[in-house]
């Protein structure tokens, strides 16, 4: 059985992608912030796949919770195997509306907490014959300004997540391990917890290449290859799933 864990799971590109791998052949560990409800669909919808789910709500800017969850992920298989960091949030406050405590929480949470989980579990995933870590990156540090938008603390945070993605993937290539991260385009929400109005979603759209937002399945589906055999040959990659977006 494969220990897979995922976080970010409760909506959006983490519950699709915990859907989408649910199987009798893995067990999952899901997380949040505080959207429990969401993450009680999520386990519902992968526990009748067949999954084995353990789920756990918490902060990931504290250190405490990272221990908890990650004891959490090795309870069912001892090993973790494969880690999805799909934890993050898009922000929109430009310089001189954001101070050093947003700069540092979008720090914290996306890559922070990632080198964190790592630091802790990277001895599972060099024990692993499946070994396989994702990041799930953005498009807001490097196309800016569409539409006059940017999200300069976040994509502080998703350069920073880059960075050790690709440090990682070379650390750990020796062993086997890939290390790849996702780097999706505008993509569609669950529910109302937007950083953009609808007036604004609609004039991004007309702007992509392919006309329409990502779904959270476009993204999984990617992500599902990454974890795969098939896969092995590829590391230290951020691929962009943005529908012609980087074009531009």
């Amino acid at each position: 059985m494969i220990s897979i864990l995922i976080t970010g799971a409760a909506s959006g590109i983490g519950a699709a992608t915990a859907k989408k791998l649910a199987s009798k052949e893995v067990s999952l560990t899901l997380t949040t912030k505080t959207n429990l409800e969401g993450l009680k669909s999520v386990t519902q919808f992968a526990e009748n796949k067949g999954a084995k789910v353990s789920y756990i709500c918490g902060d990931l800017s504290e250190k405490n919770f990272i221990e908890k969850l990650v004891n959490l992920a090795r309870s069912s298989t001892g090993n973790i195997d494969q880690f999805i960091s799909n934890a993050g949030y898009a922000d929109k406050k430009e310089f001189g509306e954001y101070n050093n405590d947003d700069l540092n929480r979008s720090v914290q949470t996306m890559a922070i907490s990632f080198s964190e989980i790592i630091n802790l579990c990277i001895e599972d995933f060099k024990k692993s014959s499946c070994g396989r870590i994702i990041v799930i990156s953005s498009f807001v540090n490097k196309s800016i300004g569409l539409n006059n938008k940017i999200f300069p603390i976040t994509a502080a945070a998703k350069g920073a997540l880059e960075a050790l993605t690709k440090t990682l993937s070379f650390q750990l290539a020796r062993d086997n391990v890939t290390v790849n991260a996702i780097s999706p385009g505008y993509t569609k929400k669950d529910g109302n917890h937007s950083a953009l109005s609808q007036d604004e979603w609609n004039k991004i759209i007309n702007k992509i290449p392919l006309s329409r937002l990502a779904r959270p399945e476009d993204i999984a589906n990617l992500v599902n290859f990454l974890l795969s055999n098939e896969a092995s040959y590829i590391t230290g990659q951020v691929i962009k799933v943005d529908g012609g977006l980087s074009l531009l």
